[in-house]
């Protein structure tokens, strides 16, 4: 990708199996785990369902894209939804951009975060002032709840790297 190492920095859910796949693509890269240039941010954690959905069978998973797709902004008892999601994301890439701003961002999580994610950036390059909508939430537009509620277009396989720019 013509991308000079020393410039990468490693952003990754501190949940074990992230940890792990960090760990890998650093040592891989010849980037120090233990240094500044790798970090665990809390953010980056997967979506939390709440303790209805929580550590049950991955079959729950189609009721609640269900509910995330109609209701964007609306959250499982206890969880999240797709909004706060999106939100404590955008959180992530503010203190990112202003902390490494010349740097490029290598970003390991799970595959709901990284689906919103990636549909809030697509919903950024389509209108500039989308992310306002989204970093106001509380407006909730239609515009955005338009945007979020498409997360699941952007399916990720296990262990899926892409580039998003």
């Amino acid at each position: 990708m013509g991308v000079p190492l020393d410039s990468v920095k490693i952003r990754y859910s501190p949940f074990s199996r992230t940890t792990e796949t960090a760990r890998v693509v650093a040592g891989v890269l010849s980037i120090p785990f233990e240094g500044p240039s790798c970090e665990a941010v809390m953010g980056l954690c997967e979506h939390y369902f709440g303790p209805s959905y929580e550590l049950h069978s991955h079959d729950k998973y189609a009721e609640v894209w269900a509910v995330d797709e109609a209701h964007p902004h609306m959250a499982p008892e206890g969880g999240e939804s797709v909004a706060d999601v999106a939100n404590r994301l955008l959180a992530v890439l503010s203190s990112t951009e202003t902390d490494f701003h010349s740097s490029e961002m290598l970003i390991v999580s799970h595959g709901d975060p990284l689906q919103i994610f990636e549909a809030v950036l697509s919903g950024a390059k389509e209108n500039a002032s989308f992310l306002d909508g989204v970093r106001d939430l509380k407006v909730k537009g239609t515009a955005v709840a338009s945007v979020l509620s498409q997360h699941r277009k952007f399916a990720l396989a296990t262990g899926e790297v892409h580039r998003v720019v």
